[in-house]
């Protein structure tokens, strides 16, 4: 079954607005209300497709209970064939698709289209939020789609077969540059895989070959800086036809938040690794109960202080 399709059948469909903005976590919500396809539903990836408060990484895996609420509060039922959607070419919907198909929903795609490219095509849209009545839903949750920070240990040494693919950008896996995350590099033995590459015109493209990176055959675990591009990259994989994946949700983001460990990196020195000052703030604010988005802000904003004395 195609992982993205192109539809702009509302009838027959249930939709999902997953758009969102990594620099400003407001203006998805603000987009929906000023105009999304009829009938969707708004799913927010900090308040719904993460579990901020947990501490493992940006952009937490929401525990199998808050996918329960979030699937049954949204209406949702196994049989459903559902369509997400984003601003087009973003990796909003690819989380949201990878969360329902972890919570055994098979009839779930992509929109390959984004919004403004689906309203162009005539999609209907509206202002109007929808009166959703709650389903009752159990899901049927596939856990050997995941992979935790243990399991990925295991791959790195042999007692799990497998591959690690980061989906970041050739300077961020190299350990060259790192704007979000206080360390930079990678997780030791991956193999980088940009999903930014497979983008082209606000539409994910599929044509590019990627077995000189991974072979079909071999399980693989996706992971980026928090789980969130990662997303678009396993969405991309799977409809080409790779079937033995896994994502790493935590992903770099939560790798490092254990200092013992290894970070690989392409360069001759590694200060934010090896600062004991960081480490310190670091620790300050996890102790403090920050996490997410705010911890990273919150470490930037205390280490901006330091240097300016």
């Amino acid at each position: 079954m195609s992982v993205f399709i192109e539809t702009t059948d509302t009838e027959n469909h249930k939709w999902i607005d997953a758009r969102f903005d990594l620099k400003d976590s407001t203006v998805g919500k603000k987009m929906y209300e000023e105009e999304h396809v009829a009938g969707a539903v708004f799913w927010d990836l900090e308040k719904d497709m993460s579990d901020m408060a947990a501490r493992t990484g940006r952009h937490p895996m929401p525990s199998d209970e808050q996918l329960t609420q979030l699937v049954r509060s949204s209406g949702l039922s196994l049989e459903d064939s559902i369509v997400l959607y984003d601003q087009g070419g973003s990796p909003y919907a690819a989380r949201a698709w990878w969360l329902l198909k972890y919570a055994g929903f098979e009839n779930v795609h992509i929109s390959q289209q984004g919004f403004d490219a689906l309203k162009q095509r005539g999609v209907a849209v509206s202002r109007d939020i929808p009166a959703i009545q709650a389903s009752t839903v159990t899901p049927n949750f596939v856990h050997d789609i995941f992979a935790d920070q243990a399991y990925v240990k295991n791959v790195i040494s042999g007692d799990e077969l497998g591959v690690l693919v980061d989906a970041r950008s050739a300077a961020r896996f190299a350990g060259l540059e790192e704007p979000i995350d206080p360390v930079a590099g990678r997780i030791p033995g991956a193999r980088n895989l940009d999903w930014a590459q497979f983008v082209s015109k606000g539409e994910f493209q599929f044509s590019k070959d990627i077995s000189t990176v991974v072979q079909k055959h071999e399980p693989t675990v996706v992971y980026c800086g928090s789980g969130v591009t990662a997303a678009a990259l396993y969405a991309i994989m799977a409809e080409k036809g790779y079937d033995q994946l896994k994502l790493y949700m935590g992903s770099f983001s939560d790798w490092i938040t254990d200092a013992e460990n290894v970070v690989e990196y392409d360069r001759g020195e590694h200060p934010e690794a090896a600062d004991d000052q960081t480490k310190a703030i670091l620790a300050k604010l996890i102790e403090e109960g920050y996490s997410g988005e705010m911890l990273m802000k919150k470490f930037q904003y205390e280490k901006s202080l330091l240097e300016e004395k």
